[in-house]
């Protein structure tokens, strides 16, 4: 396929992690060369690993793709759908469309970087315009460093250094209209790339929390500050609440910039207090240093940022693996968290913490099985931060918890699920249970088990460990490692 000789030629504009058309700067500089342009996304083999994370990340994407083709079908365009190694198909398309130029939005993990590096300079050599933009981050992580030039390891400074870097920039609106090719390349079907589950449909409840896609994602971001960010603070921590933004699966693929959720915070109504704008602006930077410890250790979700704990003595117990997965630990906090992560691809901040706390720390499993857990089954899976929290609470990572600081499922749970409500709607097994027990069922008298209709060990497991004895023994696994 060629174009006319009175047509410029097409510009392919790559999609990846950005499935937007709101502040797109790649989408921007396409329009703003005046070509047609033809927007693609790849399929690229799993080897490479820059595609979705993990299963439940697959079935995200394929809605994703949907909501962004009918977007770009309303301004006049289409999504070309290819699959195979990027280069090649991207060489293939413009030999088919007589392209000359290609655009992209940057990605900032290990491998799409190192394909990205190699496309780049092979399309610039056959003599391709081939061009990369920012907007995925609110700042460029090489450029974010310490006075003396090295990369942050702690979290405080690295805020404060953004807090003294300015306000991002503005966001720059969507397009009106795009203009199409004469023709187009052919484009694979959605449905054949087989993304989402059939048999088991394991997903069936995740539209009951979740439409994917840009336009989903504004409205959710408007929805939260207004019925939400004015008691963030303290609301956020504790899950039966419907304090959070929800976003984080619709920044994982980009259907919504980092630049345009801080820009929805700035000039905010005086009845929404500073500091819970702040705390959410916090959140925002906290994912920001997640990828600056990526950019500056990619092996972060394999190998200890801190080396000290590479001869940390972890237990391999598929059993016991098997009951955290599964939400039968018999402590009804973890269950919950895990049971909500199965059923929905998502689990509150707060639990994700309690559930990581007790792999590592109670059950002394290594931090590298939890974080490939939530890596497969996660809608908001993401190389960075997925892996930077699992090194925080294993006290193996950049600004880490310390190690002895181990949650008690318990208290935990009383503390930020003090009625039991969060408990009750994902491990309904307990749903009678007296409030006095709801946290620790393997305390309450037989009589008391017994009008809730609970026989443990039954209907809901006891305790697969002893909380104090489990962290007495974490504790002398720590102590065993070399002082530093």
């Amino acid at each position: 396929m060629t174009s006319s000789k009175s047509e410029p030629k097409p510009v392919l504009l790559w999609f990846r992690k950005d499935l937007r058309l709101d502040d797109n700067h790649a989408l921007r500089a396409a329009v703003t060369s005046g070509r047609p342009i033809v927007p693609i996304y790849i399929q690229e083999p799993e080897a490479k690993g820059c595609g979705p994370l993990g299963a439940a990340q697959q079935w995200w994407l394929h809605h994703s793709l949907a909501a962004l083709e009918k977007s770009l079908h309303e301004l006049g365009s289409k999504l070309v759908l290819r699959t195979g190694d990027a280069l090649s198909v991207i060489q293939k398309l413009a030999e088919e469309t007589d392209a000359e130029a290609i655009v992209w939005n940057r990605r900032y993990d290990p491998a799409g970087m190192a394909v990205d590096m190699d496309i780049k300079k092979s399309l610039r050599d056959a003599g391709f315009e081939a061009n990369s933009f920012a907007g995925q981050l609110l700042h460029e992580p090489s450029r974010v460093r310490t006075g003396t030039g090295n990369p942050y390891k702690t979290y405080t400074p690295f805020w404060r250094a953004l807090e003294q870097s300015g306000e991002p920039p503005f966001p720059i609106d969507a397009p009106e209209t795009l203009e199409a090719p004469s023709r187009w390349p052919q484009s694979d079907s959605l449905g054949s790339w087989g993304l989402l589950p059939t048999k088991p449909n394991w997903a069936s409840d995740f539209y009951d929390m979740w439409t994917p896609g840009e336009a989903a994602a504004r409205e959710k971001l408007t929805d939260f500050i207004e019925s939400s960010l004015d008691s963030y603070a303290v609301d956020r921590d504790f899950p039966d609440k419907p304090a959070t933004s929800l976003l984080s699966p619709h920044l994982a693929l980009g259907e919504i910039s980092p630049a345009r959720i801080w820009h929805a915070t700035r000039g905010l109504p005086k009845h929404i207090p500073t500091d819970n704008i702040v705390r959410f602006r916090k959140e925002l930077a906290w994912r920001e240093f997640c990828y600056h410890q990526l950019f500056h250790f990619p092996k972060l979700n394999s190998a200890n940022w801190n080396d000290r704990y590479d001869d940390f003595p972890w237990r391999s117990d598929a059993t016991l693996f098997d009951s955290w997965r599964r939400g039968q630990t018999g402590y009804p906090i973890v269950d919950a968290g895990m049971r909500q992560l199965w059923r929905h691809g998502w689990m509150h901040n707060r639990v994700r913490m309690i559930v990581a706390s007790f792999l590592i720390k109670d059950l002394l499993i290594d931090w590298r099985e939890g974080e490939t857990w939530f890596r497969d089954t996660l809608v908001d899976a993401d190389p960075a931060a997925n892996a930077a929290n699992w090194q925080w609470v294993a006290g193996s990572g950049a600004d880490a918890s310390p190690f002895f600081r181990i949650f008690n499922p318990v208290l935990q749970g009383e503390k930020f699920d003090a009625d039991g409500g969060y408990i009750r709607t994902f491990v309904p097994e307990l749903a009678d249970l007296d409030g006095k027990y709801i946290h620790r069922p393997f305390e309450a008298p037989d009589d008391v088990l017994k009008r809730a209709g609970i026989r443990l060990g039954e209907h809901y497991p006891r305790p697969i460990v002893d909380h104090a004895v489990a962290r007495r023994r974490a504790l002398e696994a720590h102590a065993s490692l070399k002082t530093e």
